[in-house]
């Protein structure tokens, strides 16, 4: 694959609801400039795209893919993003590296969940946007309703440059606005759209969405809005051009239509990207005095890049895609990761398409790449000239909504387990992974159910390591209500030779300051100084485990308030032993109760959702703290919820709101369980405890 100038490249990230036919446009490109000489579909499972056994398995994509199209001497990256929430990170990754986002609406459902998250996050990291309206050729595809179901949702800069003719199975053809023009299927013997006359019905529409588009690419230029008032002719030339400044800067949003499955209307979109769309532009990085510095796509400058995908290989090793956003990247050479601030050899370069690796020799400012086997790069890491240190902002993943505990199938995954984990995290920074102090248990964490699953059951494939998966366990406590004093207990042991012998008084009581508080009182020597931390240590080791569901213990004062010794049996362990003893006897009378953790949540859903959503967390025992209405329609809400009846909330919220809903979850503290509930959760303790013996 030749090398492209930074002037011929376009970075073009596909984003959707998932089913709108990302996957199927990039496969369209590959066909339609003559990379592949046949079209893949989705539900076959032989897209270049899609080429992951869980891909092919779910018809639908799990992880972005680079699709390099050639095209009229330019190279087009098609980074397919999946559309499904669960996988947003891979969405977040795509986003980062490209200069404008293609956004796809199946034209017979119209905007959906999906399309509105990669508007808001396009948007959000300032990405000029364009929409295609695809699936023309479907059952029930409309794509005056489309529009203007995205024109109602996102706004009048939303006009159409492509306009079709038909649609389902009379889907014909499609008019260009600007050069108002028709062009039907299929291509000539020249691989051309052959021009058409267009439709007499449609003339009087044509006219309308044309007089719109000029008037939408005038505005955004003074000169060509005196012209237009003036009724001086503008010419086709410099409205494109002034389309391409009005996209770039956001004030335009053109929208095309086509039927990508069937290879119809791609030629056209093609053109459009290569014409519109913009290409690298400067980036912001911070420079080795943390200062910002303009990036710019040059080759002749320093070397930039950032590391945006990881794959996990088994057979290959660490792969590693990038894109570069100044200077060149060469096979055999060195850059240095600043975030690691390590030495990365560059192996051999290559270009990827779907899973096909193409060498190259060197990968130019702008272009996207891949290196396998880096040491010590991850996702998000910079990677530049050691002369010329320069960090780029990272990629900025959601925290993880779900938790599942995960348990070695066998003693074999045992031994395998931790670095296989590691392994997927390394592919997948929206994972997170550790072992819970508390419960013990190794914790998975990622953006949904479906997200972990999918995930662990990638690690069977790839590194034969199984799981089984099930939800965390709560982190109980318990704790004492009320004060008892004098608690007394003597341990005495006569087993010949020096025998054991330890006596103690404790008060015990609520602590609402500390999780733990131990103080002493002893006067006259009732129990020798030398003892008295052997007196701690034992009520220490006595917090781990309660009496009543032997959760651990907190919130509680001891104080040591008298005892007696032997001169010759007493000991440190003897005194220990009597210090748990007295605990638990006098946390027996101190009327315990059973603690749980409280998580804050902050959900923020449309407004139209509020009732459900609220009455939802009635249901759960949380408790609404306060709302904060946004300009956008959506409102977040500041709850506390007990993590016992959360713990599948990233399912309800989705369910609730039509997956339009997201949230974060920290937590807060412990409060006491409700005196109904307390049975059984001592129930369900003593059951597992009896399972473990």
């Amino acid at each position: 694959m030749k090398t492209y100038t930074v002037d011929r490249i376009r970075n073009v990230g596909l984003f959707s609801h998932g089913g709108a036919g990302k996957t199927s446009l990039s496969e369209a490109g590959l066909f339609a400039s003559g990379a592949i000489n046949r079209l893949g579909r989705v539900d076959d499972g032989n897209t270049i795209s899609d080429w992951d056994p869980d891909e092919i398995k779910r018809n639908m994509s799990i992880s972005t893919s680079v699709i390099p199209v050639e095209w009229d001497d330019h190279k087009i990256n098609f980074i397919d993003a999946p559309g499904y929430a669960d996988f947003v990170g891979e969405m977040l990754s795509a986003m980062r590296v490209c200069d404008a986002a293609l956004i796809l609406m199946d034209a017979s459902a119209g905007v959906e969940v999906g399309t509105e998250q990669a508007w808001r996050f396009a948007a959000k990291h300032r990405r000029p946007r364009a929409m295609l309206i695809n699936k023309m050729d479907r059952e029930n595809a409309n794509f005056d309703n489309s529009l203007q179901q995205a024109q109602e949702m996102f706004g009048d800069m939303i006009v159409p440059i492509y306009v079709p003719i038909g649609a389902e199975k009379e889907f014909r053809g499609i008019i260009d606005l600007l050069e108002n023009k028709a062009y039907g299927f299929p291509e000539d013997q020249n691989g051309q759209y052959p021009e058409i006359e267009i439709p007499d019905e449609m003339r009087d529409q044509v006219e309308q969405y044309r007089t719109e588009l000029v008037e939408r690419i005038c505005e955004a230029d003074e000169e060509l809005t005196l012209r237009y008032l003036e009724d001086e002719e503008i010419t086709t030339a410099e409205l494109r051009a002034a389309m391409r400044h009005a996209f770039s800067n956001g004030t335009l949003v053109p929208v095309m239509a086509g039927a990508a499955t069937s290879c119809r209307g791609t030629r056209m979109i093609l053109d459009a990207i290569v014409s519109c769309f913009p290409p690298p532009s400067p980036e912001e990085a911070m420079d080795a005095k943390g200062e910002m510095m303009s990036v710019d796509p040059d080759p002749n400058d320093p070397t930039v890049a950032l590391v945006f995908k990881t794959v996990a290989d088994p057979f290959v090793g660490k792969i590693s895609y990038f894109r570069v956003f100044s200077g060149v990247v060469k096979s055999d050479s060195h850059l240095h990761n600043v975030q690691a601030n390590e030495d990365e050899r560059i192996g051999q370069l290559h270009v990827m398409r779907g899973k096909e690796q193409i060498a190259v020799g060197e990968i130019n400012a702008g272009d996207i790449g891949a290196v396998t086997k880096l040491d010590s790069a991850v996702t998000g890491h910079s990677l530049c000239d050691p002369r010329h240190l320069y960090t780029l902002e990272e990629i900025d993943f959601p925290d993880p909504a779900h938790h599942a505990a995960v348990f070695p199938h066998t003693k074999g995954d045992l031994d395998k387990m931790g670095t296989s984990i590691q392994r997927l995290i390394e592919e997948d920074p929206t994972l997170r992974v550790w072992r819970d102090p508390d419960t013990h248990e190794t914790i998975v964490a990622g953006l949904g159910e479906s997200h972990v699953q999918i995930a662990l059951q990638r690690m069977a494939r790839k590194f034969g390591v199984n799981v089984d998966i099930d939800l965390p366990k709560i982190p109980y406590r318990e704790t004492v209500t009320t004060p008892v004093k004098g608690v007394e207990y003597k341990h005495k042991k006569q087993t010949g030779g020096h025998g054991q012998y330890g006596h103690v008084y404790l008060d015990i009581e609520p602590c609402d300051e500390a999780e733990f508080v131990f103080e002493e009182t002893i006067v006259g020597g009732a129990v020798p100084k030398n003892f008295i931390p052997a007196v701690e240590k034992g009520l220490r080791e006595a917090l781990d485990s309660g009496i009543l569901a032997g959760y651990p213990v907190m919130n509680v004062k001891a104080t040591l308030t008298d005892g007696s010794y032997h001169s010759v049996d007493s000991s440190e362990m003897a005194f220990k032993i009597a210090a748990q003893q007295a605990f638990r006897k006098g946390v027996a009378e101190a009327n315990p109760t059973l603690m749980e953790p409280v998580m804050k949540m902050r959900i923020t859903v449309p407004e139209a959702y509020m009732g459900d959503v609220m009455s939802d967390l009635n249901g759960k025992r949380g408790q609404v703290q306060g709302m904060d209405p946004r300009s956008s329609g959506f409102t977040t809400i500041e709850a506390f919820a007990p993590a016992a009846e959360i713990q599948r909330y990233s399912s309800d919220l989705r369910s609730i709101s039509q997956g339009r809903g997201y949230f974060s979850v920290e937590f807060s503290h412990y409060a006491a369980v409700p005196p109904h509930m307390t049975d059984s959760v001592i129930e369900a303790a003593k059951v597992r405890e009896a399972a473990h013996v």
